[in-house]
């Protein structure tokens, strides 16, 4: 958890590829459907490009399908979900039917100015969705996914404007689930501002504590 751009793509990407497990990101779900040009894409597309929420059944709904599969059923890593109350009691109650309860919430914590140049300068690749960085990590060739050589895009909701409604929901809606979580015992929080090695070390601890 944390709020946009504190670097919670980067490192869930880092951990499931160090641990090989299932990354389960709702804002990839909705990408790729909106992409596909799905139902389902069509109706979190014009949440997304304004920053909003996309309504909670609809993301409630494709977070159960996702956790059902057999290769969550040795852990899995959600990146993005949940973000408001009703979706973490939902999550509670549909993780326990699945007997595939979560054991460890990281907080990933970062300065809003630092989050405003974060977001305005980060990159992903169309292909693969590797996240990069303009200045803090960039590719080794601009404009090209050092992972796969696919091309690299800026977000339509990594901009300054898109942002600042993301933070006014982030903090009215996510940032109450870390007292949610708190009280459950399962909360750790991690300082984003350490840079991506220091934060992949810390948050491999506590996995593995």
């Amino acid at each position: 958890m944390g709020p946009p751009g504190a670097g919670k793509g980067t490192l869930a990407k880092r951990l499931i590829a160090k641990y090989h497990i299932p990354h389960i990101s709702t804002g990839d779900m909705f990408r790729d459907a909106i992409k596909a040009g799905t139902e389902l894409g069509k109706t979190a597309k014009d949440y997304m490009a304004r920053g909003d929420l996309v309504p909670d059944e609809v993301t409630i709904g494709i977070v159960k399908e996702r956790l059902a599969l057999d290769d969550c059923s040795h852990g899995y890593l959600l990146d993005g979900f949940p973000r408001t109350l009703k979706q973490a009691e939902a999550l509670k109650a549909l993780t326990e039917s699945l007997k595939r309860t979560v054991n460890l919430v990281i907080n990933v914590t970062a300065d809003e100015a630092e989050l405003v140049k974060r977001i305005s300068g980060r990159r992903v690749c169309k292909n693969c969705g590797t996240p990069f960085h303009v200045t803090n990590m960039p590719p080794k060739k601009e404009g090209v996914c050092d992972n796969c050589g696919g091309p690299l895009f800026q977000r339509p909701d990594d901009n300054e404007a898109a942002l600042k409604v993301r933070l006014s929901n982030y903090y009215a809606s996510t940032k109450p689930l870390l007292s949610y979580y708190e009280a459950m015992n399962v909360l750790s929080n991690v300082d984003g501002m350490l840079g991506t090695d220091k934060v992949l070390e810390l948050a491999s601890q506590l996995i593995e504590a």
